[in-house]
């Protein structure tokens, strides 16, 4: 076990063949401004704009995403969508076949999916019974090959915030990177951990313009952090990894602010209503408290369930075979007509279901 006061030199965490790596340099990194005539880059000169490659260090967007978030550009980077940043830290930080992560799980599955494409070694730590985070443990598990730990918060699929005190001590005692990946935090009381990224220099954060601001279409995630690591991980990512109409949509909708708070107003009322209403019926045992857009419900009978709402034409998550979640259902919070239509369902369903008791 090694557990220290943290003072994370990140190049000592960074595999040494990334230290070393000379990046590829694109015809646009290495003219930045506007000009009259562009020759530099072997592009079609017909069908304006879209003939010409995106900014590949998407100066514009990333100032303007600082700027709502309170963060300074050079503490972010802009990928195609979050897992592309998640990707990206254990090919910078990880060496394969030796190197190691820490999930505490039940959690988002792509932190696994990504350590086995990479062969890294994932540990899981699971949470507590009720979902909440067991800082000690998650320590007692590091060792000199962990690199990363990562926490979910609002965790996915449990749909909780995890404990801001527990957290912070792992951050504060692990001598390795710790990422928190923020997906859901619009829709939490939380304020999450943004705000540490800039004194803390182990923490990464990860945000996404997918759920809240509606634009899980465009592919666009958030990752903040160090601006070290952040020059490490722009090194090894594709030149225009973010292309030109996703940036055009994000800059357009980080102009309505207004009608991303009516959308968020609207879907916690929903969310409430949802809540209520589900715990009504007899077949559900629980709905579990959530800060995030989507309910984790138990249910008697929850595989059965989940088939008769796809026969409706409903499609809800089956997480039946994820630790500490046996017999749950996610249901994501939809439109008051969508969530009409499941409730309806599951009032057939019971219905049926006390017809055809024996």
């Amino acid at each position: 076990m090694l557990i220290m006061n943290n003072d994370v030199a990140i190049s000592s965490l960074v595999r040494q063949n990334i230290r070393e790596l000379v990046p590829y340099a694109s015809a646009r990194d290495e003219f930045s401004g506007s000009a009259e005539v562009y020759l530099d880059a072997n592009e079609n000169p017909h069908n304006p704009p879209l003939n010409r490659y995106p900014d590949p260090t998407q100066v514009h967007l990333k100032e303007l995403i600082a700027s709502m978030r309170g963060q300074h550009a050079g503490n972010l980077f802009l990928g195609n969508g979050s897992d592309e940043a998640i990707d990206l830290l254990f090919r910078v930080l990880c060496e394969p076949g030796q190197d190691c992560v820490i999930t505490v799980d039940p959690t988002y599955g792509m932190y696994g999916v990504c350590a086995a494409v990479n062969d890294v070694q994932c540990i899981s730590v699971l949470l507590r019974k009720d979902f909440s985070l067991d800082a000690g443990a998650v320590l007692a598990a590091v060792d000199e090959s962990t690199k990363m730990i990562f926490l979910c918060s609002p965790n996915n699929p449990t749909s909780n915030s995890l404990e801001m005190g527990a957290m912070l001590e792992i951050i504060d005692k692990a001598p390795c990177m710790v990422v928190v990946d923020e997906a859901y935090i619009d829709f939490s009381s939380e304020h999450g951990l943004l705000s540490l990224v800039p004194e803390k220099k182990n923490l990464v954060v990860l945000q996404t313009l997918s759920k809240a601001w509606g634009l899980a279409g465009i592919r666009l995630g958030m990752a903040f952090a160090h601006p070290e690591l952040i020059r490490y991980m722009s090194a090894v990512k594709y030149p225009y990894n973010v292309n030109s109409l996703s940036m055009a949509e994000a800059e357009k909708a980080l102009g309505k602010e207004e009608e991303k708070k009516a959308w968020l107003e609207n879907i916690l009322l929903e969310r409430e209503r949802l809540s209520l209403d589900l715990s009504a019926f007899g077949f559900v045992e629980r709905v579990f408290p959530t800060d995030s857009n989507f309910l984790l419900v138990r249910m008697k009978d929850a595989r059965r369930i989940y088939s008769y709402l796809q026969n409706s034409g409903i499609i809800v998550r089956d997480r039946s075979s994820v630790p500490l979640c046996e017999g749950c259902l996610r249901i994501t919070v939809g439109t008051s007509e969508e969530n009409g239509l499941l409730l309806d369902a599951l009032e057939k369903y019971e219905q049926d279901k006390q017809i055809n008791k024996p």
